[in-house]
């Protein structure tokens, strides 16, 4: 910004006075400026440095809908054509005001001389506010300022009175004859220019001038502490952002752990529903059954309930066909026939096929896909243990990892896994337990788990 105000005033030959002048051009680009910051802003921004006073107005056609002000027809057209907003009100001469480039120029150059430290030339209203003296107004001691004495004498050795002279050192601050001499003539028809200058003690010392060395000092201490306050508001803005970025994180983690809370009720709530309708259902078929079995014995002229006998040679029927059953399948595995349970694991296949697709993302079904396949390898390691057949459904990380996705239970009921509602397990028994069937749909697991496309094509 000091270098952009050190630009100005170079180019402040360059600016022509001229009268009521109301905004200030570019020469290079055209764009018409409302005051001389404006005029630094954008030569700033663009590297212009050729500025001029104009008594053109900047434009203001202030946009009905939105309010908007734009400064050029081009500018309007481009608003009209992102916003479909047609109508436009002028506002030109509301606005407008008369742009002071010398006392902009001046502010600037003596904001610049305060940074520096270097002394600022008093303007005429506030010479005389200082120099002005009324009684009553102040009970501060008033003495005439300190100047230079061989500056006074020299100034009257060239016919200026000693007010004169003191008064135009005081003004001025500086240590050059010439300057209080041009400050002499400037203020000539000044009606107290040859009053004695009497100012208040605090303001009677004379200010000593810095050293072109001091002032490069000086200078270069403001751009440091500048240059601090700078990067301490760059780590402050920072320290904030982090807080922000920590706490929607938070805020997103929370929310994204109260889904999934809510996904797991409504997966259990569903599970619930559709583990009493496959009840009903099965009660449905077994009455139905039982309605068959009855009618069949009326129909042959027997009593609708079995008799003692009937019973125990139904039940010697269940247990010979349950041991031919077996004997075959030992059978088979002397020989080396073992019939493999194709339909069954198509069965779990499409299970975790469907696992895949009701999951929420990725990660939550490969957890659930990771966490059966540790089921079925601890089973086929030791399926003598029961700990390792026994699934306790209420278990809040089974309810996470398997439950929570719709088709993980199922999984495990039709792989061979009772469920007991009253005891809230999921239990293999042991005569289920066939190490054939667990190695195949341990290798389908790790299909899921390892091929992308599983479940896509």
């Amino acid at each position: 910004a000091r270098r952009g105000r050190s630009s100005s005033l170079a180019r402040r030959e360059e600016i022509p006075t001229m009268s009521a002048a109301l905004s200030l051009k570019c020469n290079v680009c055209g764009v018409q400026l409302r005051s001389v910051a404006e005029a630094q802003s954008h030569g700033e921004a663009t590297g212009h440095s050729d500025f001029a006073e104009s008594t053109e107005a900047v434009l203001n056609l202030t946009c009905v809908a939105c309010g908007k002000p734009c400064r050029s027809e081009t500018e309007k057209d481009i608003h009209s054509k992102r916003t479909g907003h047609t109508e436009f009100v002028d506002k030109t001469h509301e606005q407008t005001k008369t742009v002071d480039t010398e006392g902009e120029m001046k502010a600037i150059g003596d904001e610049m001389k305060a940074e520096l430290g270097l002394p600022i030339e008093a303007s005429s209203d506030a010479n005389k506010d200082d120099a002005m003296v009324v009684d009553g107004c102040s009970d501060e001691e008033t003495v005439e300022p300190e100047v230079d004495a061989a500056l006074v004498t020299e100034l009257q050795s060239m016919g200026f009175s000693r007010n004169k002279a003191v008064r135009a050192l005081h003004f001025t601050g500086t240590d050059s004859v010439e300057q209080a001499v041009n400050w002499i003539v400037e203020h000539e028809k000044d009606a107290e220019i040859d009053d004695p200058l009497t100012v208040r003690l605090s303001k009677a010392r004379k200010k000593t001038p810095l050293s072109k060395e001091e002032a490069r000092k000086k200078a270069e201490e403001l751009r440091r502490s500048m240059a601090l306050k700078k990067e301490k508001e760059e780590k402050e803005l920072e320290r904030l952002r982090e807080q922000e970025r920590i706490r929607s994180g938070k805020e997103l983690l929370k929310a994204k752990r109260a889904e999934e809370e809510l996904q797991l009720k409504r997966n259990l709530e569903q599970r619930r529903i559709e583990k009493e309708e496959a009840k009903r259902a099965k009660a449905k078929i077994l009455a139905k059954l039982e309605e068959d079995r009855i009618e069949r014995r009326r129909k042959l002229g027997l009593p609708d309930e079995l008799t003692e006998e009937e019973k125990a040679k139904e039940r010697e029927r269940v247990e010979k066909k349950a041991a031919e059953a077996k004997a075959e399948a030992e059978k088979k595995a002397k020989a080396g026939l073992i019939v493999k349970p194709v339909q069954k694991v198509d069965q779990l296949r499409k299970l975790l096929v469907d696992i895949k697709k009701n999951a929420a993302d990725e990660t939550q079904s490969a957890t659930c896909f990771k966490t059966l396949l540790l089921y079925l390898g601890n089973i086929a390691k030791a399926p003598e243990e029961e700990k390792f057949r026994v699934i306790n459904m209420n278990n809040a990380a089974f309810q996470k990892r398997v439950d929570a996705v719709k088709g993980g239970r199922a999984f495990l009921e039709t792989f061979g896994f009772e469920a007991d509602e009253a005891a809230g397990t999921l239990t293999l028994p042991r005569d289920k337990v066939d190490q054939v069937l667990t190695q195949m749909t341990g290798a389908e697991i790790n299909g899921a788990l390892t091929n992308p496309f599983f479940g896509v094509l």
